[in-house]
């Protein structure tokens, strides 16, 4: 059975005298990841950073496990909701572990409980704890530090984990990797709701079992990945789905 977890109701979002989000609706259920694909200026960040009140609708609703937002301790939101970003922020003069343990130490965690998140949380994006717990993120690859910054927004165990474009800057092999690796921790994590923004068309097919295509702050369609390639709702998701196409042919010619 389906529960909603997230739901916007004709929200809208104006900067000034612009308009990002005219008037979106839609709805994410418990322990779906959801892929939100939209090019630069389609408001696909605007909305994430509306879901964990970084940033207040000019109108309409928004609903975080059936309550208003507005309702909510933003702060306490925050502390449990994660958020991945391309930037990943870690602290240059903390170590992994202690990077990772940031939120539950201001939660006033006891310290033996932290120190066991932190190994089970290292051991889930298969970095070893004996080897990386002590390591400083400068000794640490990109796409480990980018590992670090998935188990840094799961520390406290949350619901929903927001992820803005966190591999837009990793080479292609990495970001291949690292894309497998996110779908293993959500396929172990079933209960938790994983919204990933990207502008990358593969890259939203292939993480999300729902994918939101955004158009000048709308939806486009909110479909499964297989129903957006076989049947795409408006002249500009199948404009999307002819880059892939393009794409492929560009390669054939490169063999060629």
């Amino acid at each position: 059975m389906t529960k909603p977890i997230i739901q916007f109701k004709h929200v809208q979002k104006t900067f000034g005298s612009n308009i990002i989000i005219p008037d979106l609706s839609f709805t994410v259920n418990k322990g779906e990841f959801v892929t939100i694909l939209g090019s630069s200026g389609s408001g696909k960040t605007t909305t994430l950073k509306m879901i964990n009140g970084l940033l207040q609708p000019s109108a309409g609703e928004i609903l975080i496990d059936g309550q208003k937002i507005n309702d909510l301790d933003l702060v306490k939101l925050r502390r449990h909701m994660g958020y991945v970003v391309q930037q990943i922020g870690l602290f240059p003069h903390m170590t992994i572990s202690q990077n990772i343990a940031v939120v539950p130490k201001m939660l006033q965690w006891p310290q033996n409980k932290i120190e066991e998140r932190v190994n089970e949380l290292l051991k889930l994006v298969q970095l070893a704890p004996q080897e990386y717990a002590n390591r400083y993120p400068q000794q640490l690859s990109g796409g480990q530090q980018q590992r670090i910054g998935v188990a840094r927004a799961l520390a406290t165990n949350p619901p929903y984990v927001l992820f803005d474009e966190p591999f837009g800057a990793l080479d292609a092999l990495t970001r291949s990797e690292l894309q497998r690796e996110i779908k293993r921790i959500h396929e172990s994590l079933p209960d938790k709701t994983f919204l990933f923004v990207t502008h990358d068309i593969n890259e939203a097919l292939f993480l999300g079992q729902r994918v939101m295509v955004m158009h000048q702050g709308k939806v486009a369609q909110f479909a499964r990945p297989q129903e957006i390639v076989h049947h795409p709702a408006t002249a500009f998701v199948k404009e999307l789905l002819g880059t892939v196409q393009q794409n492929k042919n560009l390669w054939r010619e490169q063999d060629d």
